[in-house]
């Protein structure tokens, strides 16, 4: 373990003490946990954004095509032998 130190405000201090109380655990138990839950929790979207990104993807899937599909077969064969080829070497 190493020690460290931190300043908090006193309403955090009181929810730690609370907790810490409340629980039987030591303090730094109590911080050790919810610094762990905040990392686990840190990299996840909120229910809010979860929500918006879906929307969004759903207004995607139906918007109509604006090419059709031996257009954009066509592109990515092209593209594909240009990666193949070492890159485009003109604008096409």
């Amino acid at each position: 373990m190493v020690k460290v130190t931190f300043t908090l405000d006193d309403e955090t201090v009181a929810r730690i003490r609370q907790t810490a109380a409340r629980l039987d655990k030591p303090q730094s138990q109590i911080v050790r946990d919810a610094v762990h839950d905040f990392a686990l929790r840190a990299g996840r979207l909120s229910e809010r954004e979860r929500l918006h990104l879906l929307s969004t993807l759903d207004a995607i899937a139906a918007r109509r095509p604006t090419r059709t599909t031996a257009e954009v077969d066509r592109e990515l064969k092209d593209t594909r032998a240009a990666r193949r080829a070492g890159g485009r070497r003109h604008r096409q």
